[in-house]
C-alpha cells in the first residue's frame, strides 16, 4: 500500500500555524513512508473563499518547503462528481429529500434545548409518504444508521467509540444543490485514495459521520489521526495576540522557515530530549504514535531561540537567500555593499531575526547615515575631535584596506594621543554607523568601504563641539 496523505485547507482566510503544523505532520508521514502528499483546496464556501486566500496558502507552503506531490485539487471543479455520488445515495435509499422549513427546524431546536436534549434532526422526512410540498426546494440528508456504533481507531487519541443514536441525518446537499463539507471530503478522500487523514481534532466530531458515508458508498476507510489544538501560553485558544497570524507574517518578521518548522514539529511531538531537528531527521524520526494527545502551548520565546540557532548554524547561502528579501523590503541597492554571506558571518551572533539583521545592517548599503542623538552627545566630545580627524587621514592614506590595516591605524592614533582604545573606537563607530552598536570596529569599517568610511568621518567631525 502506498501511503497517501493530504492537506485540505479552506481558502477563507490566512494559513495559520495550526494549519501549518497539520500540513507538516501529514507531509512528514508521507515522506517517512515514501508515500505521496496531496494538496486539496476546499473552496466550496463560495461566499467566503477568495483567490487571495488560495494564493496565500500556496505561497506559505512554498516558503516552508512543504511541496505537494499532487494537486492542488479544487473542490469547485468537482461538482459533477459530487452530484453523481448524491444521486447514487438517493437511488440506493441511503439518502433522502428533506422538505422541513427553517421555522420547523428552529422550533424543534428550541424545544429540544428546553428539554435539555442534544439538538438534532428528528428524521421527520426520513420515510416521508405521499406528495412532497409544492414550491419547496428540498435539501438532501444522509440516512445515518439508527443502531450500532462507529469505532474510530485514532492513531493519536486511541479508540474513540460513537453510538449511531448520537448522530442525526446530516445534510449532504443544500437546497440549491451544492454539496456540503462532509460529503465533499468523503468523496475526495475516496477518489484520491487517501490512506491517512491527519487533521486537527476539531474535526473529530465529523469523523463518525464521514465513516458512515464511506461505508454506505462501499469505499475504503482511511486511518485517522486527530492532532490536538495549539493553545497560547496562557492556556487559552490560540489567537492573534499569541501569534496566530498568517504564516507569511513569520516571514515578514524575519523567521527562517527551518526554524518555524522545527518549532512546530516539537509542538506535541518529541523524540527523547532532542530539540534541534533537520528536515531529514524529522522525516526519519517522525511517528504519529509519538504525538501527544493533549493540546500544546505556543511559546514565542522558544521560537525566537530556535530562529537564532538557525541564523548561526544553517548554511549561509540558504540564510542569505531569505535575508535578501528583508533588504529588498528596505529598497536598498545590494550591489553597493558587502556580500550577504559576509554580513551573516559577522551579524548572526548579534541578531535574533533576519529582519533585525537587515535593519541593523542598513548602514552598510547607504552613502550617508543618520546619527543617533544620544550617541552623538555621549561620544562626540571636543577632546576626541582631533584624534578622529587624524584617524580619518590615516584611513584615507591606506593602500591596503582590510581589518588588520584598519586596526593598525586605530592603534597608531591611540598611542599618538595617549588614549584608551575605546575612546577612539567608539566615536569612530558612531561616525561610520550612526549608532553605538556594530560588530568589531575594524571589520565594520572594512565592510563599509574606504571611500564611504572616510567621507562619514569627515561629516561626523562637523557635529563635534569646538575645543574648549
Amino acid at each position: 500500500m502506498t501511503v497517501r496523505t493530504r492537506f485540505a485547507p479552506s481558502p477563507t482566510g490566512y494559513l495559520h500555524v495550526g494549519g501549518v503544523r497539520t500540513a507538516l505532520f501529514s507531509w512528514l508521514y508521507a515522506r517517512k513512508h515514501e508515500g505521496q502528499f496531496i494538496l486539496r483546496i476546499e473552496d466550496t464556501d463560495r461566499e467566503r473563499s477568495t483567490q487571495e486566500s488560495v494564493d496565500a496558502i500556496l505561497e506559505g507552503m512554498a516558503w516552508l518547503g512543504l511541496m505537494h506531490d499532487e494537486g492542488p485539487h479544487y473542490q469547485t471543479q468537482r461538482f459533477q462528481r459530487y452530484r453523481e455520488v448524491i444521486k447514487k445515495l438517493l437511488d440506493e435509499g441511503k439518502a433522502y429529500k428533506c422538505y422541513c422549513s427553517k421555522e420547523r427546524l428552529d422550533n424543534l431546536r428550541e424545544q429540544q434545548m428546553a428539554n435539555k436534549e442534544k439538538p438534532r434532526y428528528d428524521g421527520h422526512c426520513r420515510d416521508l409518504q405521499g406528495e412532497p410540498p409544492e414550491g419547496v426546494k428540498p435539501v438532501i440528508r444522509f440516512k445515518n444508521p439508527e443502531d450500532g456504533e462507529v469505532v474510530i481507531k485514532d492513531l493519536i487519541k486511541g479508540s474513540v467509540i460513537v453510538k449511531n443514536t448520537e448522530l442525526d441525518d446530516l445534510i449532504i446537499a443544500r437546497s440549491d444543490g451544492t454539496p456540503t463539507y462532509n460529503l465533499t471530503v468523503v468523496v475526495d478522500d475516496w477518489d484520491m485514495e487517501i490512506t491517512h487523514v491527519i487533521r486537527g481534532d476539531d474535526h473529530l466530531n465529523n469523523t463518525p459521520r464521514q465513516i458512515n458515508i464511506l461505508e454506505a458508498l462501499g469505499a475504503p476507510i482511511p486511518a485517522y489521526a486527530h492532532v490536538p489544538m495549539i493553545l497560547g501560553d496562557d492556556g487559552q485558544r490560540l489567537s492573534k495576540r499569541h501569534g496566530a497570524v498568517s504564516v507569511m507574517n513569520y516571514k515578514d518578521d524575519g523567521y527562517l522557515p527551518e526554524a518555524l518548522l522545527n518549532y512546530l514539529v516539537r509542538l506535541g511531538w518529541s523524540h527523547g530530549d532532542q530539540e534541534i531537528f533537520s528536515i531529514q531527521e524529522m522525516m526519519d524520526l517522525f511517528e504519529l504514535s509519538d504525538v501527544n494527545g493533549k493540546p500544546s502551548a505556543f511559546n514565542t520565546e522558544k521560537l525566537i531561540w530556535l530562529n537564532q540557532h538557525y541564523l548561526k548554524e544553517a548554511p549561509r547561502d540558504s540564510v542569505a537567500t531569505h535575508l535578501l528579501y528583508h533588504f529588498q523590503q528596505q529598497g536598498l541597492d545590494m550591489t553597493q555593499g558587502p556580500s550577504l554571506m559576509k554580513l551573516i558571518e559577522i551579524q548572526a551572533e548579534r541578531c535574533k531575526t533576519l529582519k533585525e539583521l537587515a535593519e541593523t545592517s542598513h548602514y552598510f548599503f547607504v552613502d550617508t547615515v543618520e546619527y543617533d542623538e544620544k550617541a552623538v552627545k555621549k561620544n562626540f566630545k571636543a577632546a576626541v575631535k582631533q584624534p578622529l580627524a587624524t584617524l580619518g587621514e590615516k584611513l584615507a592614506a591606506l593602500s591596503e584596506w582590510n581589518k588588520e590595516t584598519i586596526h593598525g591605524a586605530v592603534d597608531e592614533v591611540v598611542q599618538q594621543y595617549e588614549l584608551k582604545f575605546g575612546k577612539v573606537a567608539q566615536p569612530l563607530r558612531v561616525a561610520v554607523t550612526g549608532s553605538t552598536m556594530s560588530p568589531s570596529i575594524d571589520v565594520t569599517v572594512e565592510l563599509i568601504g574606504q571611500e564611504r568610511a572616510v567621507k562619514r568621518i569627515q561629516q561626523a567631525l562637523e557635529l563635534f563641539p569646538e575645543q574648549q
